[in-house]
């Protein structure tokens, strides 16, 4: 298991480790911040299409097989994009990666459920999606600490480094089961679009990744905007908030029963979501730290509510259900990076943030309607 959770870790690491970068790198190579900020969103492109494409793919290859030769082939892109010097080979590589991401976390989840006893499978998880948080906050503290002590080249050289260390260690897991991999067909798709309670779980989720996204991407350029002298270092501590995820996800399902079932988990979280970006507009870089702590702890909560709501409203098709799911999130993940940066361009923060407000409350609406009997019975 210390296996698999090193290279989750790594993985997510390499999704986000230049996003605390991209006010440097857009300066490096003369870019728009909107052009520097598609680095992350061409990373969640394959990420969103990966249920109804990577079936086909994957369906032959066990998950150390397929762990192996996606983790060495992303080392090998980190060492590249530590040497390039063109803004659209950067992009490529990116996209790159993005297209090894879907092979690496499908074949990290398929270990861990078809290698873990049945009794202890719930455990396993819940320390696979702490994993996955801890990533994410670790790749953008590390590569903006390693960034403002030796150069940004210097966070990829280390994080390639450390993935080709990972291939090595994957040669000691055991080679597991061949892959389970959903190929899904139009009317399967179809038919779960067509349940209400899904649909609208989708739509609530596609909302929150798609604002987190936004204030994820965006936040470096506001905190050089009201701090020009902010190094990559101080940037990357601005993400800390993200490891209050990790106690929201592992305490998600005891949250919900406190406050009576997953829909009044998501309802709260969305909730302080919303009031937490809401704060942001203040121009005090402390006061978003801070809030930045409630702001993820509420979309973990959410995010773990939400997807323990969809897997409990499917008896059948909870491959499809599920794929769908992980579709939608990174959709909204994909135009949440790229998208309110024009807004954020063109009229200021504040109107960012109201925008971004304003897709919240559409998200809370949605959840709201839950609330019907009929729409969770499908009817």
């Amino acid at each position: 298991m210390a296996v698999v959770i090193y290279i989750t870790i790594l993985a997510f690491s390499a999704i986000y480790a230049p996003q605390p970068l991209l006010p440097v790198l857009a300066e490096e190579f003369g870019v728009s911040r909107d052009a520097a900020a598609m680095l992350t969103t061409v990373v969640f492109l394959p990420l969103s299409v990966a249920p109804l494409l990577y079936g086909y793919i994957l369906e032959s290859f066990t998950p150390r097989q397929m762990l192996r030769v996606a983790v060495f082939l992303l080392a090998i892109s980190e060492f590249f994009f530590m040497t390039v010097d063109s803004f659209a080979v950067l992009l490529g590589l990116r996209l790159f990666q993005g297209m090894l991401m879907p092979a690496i976390l499908t074949a990290l989840m398929t270990y861990v459920s078809t290698e873990t006893e049945p009794g202890q499978i719930r455990k396993a998880m819940a320390v696979y999606i702490s994993s996955t948080i801890m990533g994410g906050f670790l790749g953008r503290l590390m590569s903006g600490a390693i960034a403002s002590l030796f150069g940004w080249r210097f966070s990829f050289l280390i994080l390639g480094i450390s993935l080709l260390l990972g291939f090595f260690l994957l040669g000691r897991l055991k080679a597991g089961r061949q892959s389970q991999t959903i190929k899904p067909k139009l009317d399967l798709v179809l038919t779960v679009l067509r349940r209400k309670s899904y649909l609208k779980i989708y739509v609530t989720v596609f909302c929150f990744f798609f604002v987190f996204a936004a204030i994820m991407n965006f936040l470096p350029f506001r905190v050089t905007e009201l701090d020009s002298s902010a190094s990559e270092m101080r940037i990357g501590f601005m993400y800390s908030g993200y490891v209050l995820g990790i106690f929201t996800a592992i305490y998600s399902v005891r949250i919900s029963d406190l406050l009576g079932g997953p829909i009044r988990a998501m309802l709260l979280g969305l909730f302080f979501f919303g009031l937490a970006l809401a704060g942001m507009m203040l121009p005090d870089t402390l006061v978003l730290f801070v809030l930045l702590f409630l702001f993820c702890g509420a979309l973990f909560l959410v995010h773990s509510a939400a997807s323990g709501l969809v897997n409990s409203l499917a008896p059948e098709n909870k491959g499809m259900v599920n794929g769908l799911y992980v579709a939608f999130y990174y959709a909204g993940g994909m135009f949440g990076s790229s998208l309110p940066g024009l807004a954020y361009r063109a009229y200021g923060w504040s109107s960012f943030i109201i925008i971004l407000i304003v897709i919240v409350l559409f998200g809370l609406l949605t959840v709201a309607t839950l609330w019907s009997r009929a729409n969770i019975d499908g009817t």
